[in-house]
């Protein structure tokens, strides 16, 4: 029988892990491991097929254009994930480290790793193994401040930008876990900053 998260959360995973920009990963395979070495009889994940499509890549309707015309969409797998008796469901960006993959740079390899740090994740999610990792990674670019909603004036810059560079405003706050209604102006200026490096906007 699977330990209980109480205890799993407390399993030292660091010495199994592997260092990639400055992060620990644990490995997919070792993961496995680790709760077959703490009780669980049944453990593997499988990922979930797109009706749409009939592969294992899922994203979204809208789309929109980088700087160099390249048409793109936010690209994301989901797999389900088998633990003895229990199931879980993660979907998750397909990320290049901290960069979300354009279409134009799409691999199989890319599709697979998303999957696997997806099962890593939910893994510790809902059993605990590992969970501290995810914490660790989660926080270290945060700073508590105090953030103001996005001015009227603020919100009509960015949408003018966006509009000039074809970018989807809504798909870029939904792949940050925003809508337009929620943005603050520490986001906007965000956009404003990433927009100018692409484009040269002042």
């Amino acid at each position: 029988m699977l330990k209980s998260y109480d205890e799993l959360v407390k399993v030292d995973v660091a010495p199994y892990c592997e260092e990639r920009e400055g992060f620990l990963y644990l490995n997919w395979a070792r993961c496995i491991d680790l709760l077959r070495k703490n009780g669980a009889e049944k453990v593997y994940f499988e990922l979930c097929q797109n009706e749409k499509t009939g592969s294992s890549l899922f994203c979204s309707d809208q789309e929109f254009y980088d700087k160099n015309k390249n048409l793109n969409q936010c690209y994301e797998t989901r797999i389900k994930v088998y633990i003895d008796d229990q199931v879980y469901y993660m979907q998750s960006p397909v990320m290049n480290g901290k960069n979300p993959v354009k279409a134009n740079s799409m691999t199989q390899a890319r599709v697979w790793a998303s999957a696997c740090r997806s099962f890593v994740k939910c893994v510790a999610i809902n059993t605990g193994l590992g969970f501290n990792l995810w914490l660790k990674e989660e926080s270290i670019d945060y700073v508590p401040v105090s953030e103001e909603k996005a001015t009227d004036a603020q919100l009509e810059t960015i949408k003018e930008l966006c509009d000039k560079h074809k970018i989807s405003l809504n798909d870029w706050c939904r792949c940050n876990g925003k809508t337009v209604k929620t943005l603050s102006s520490r986001d906007i200026g965000i956009m404003l900053k990433a927009i100018k490096n692409k484009y040269g906007d002042d």
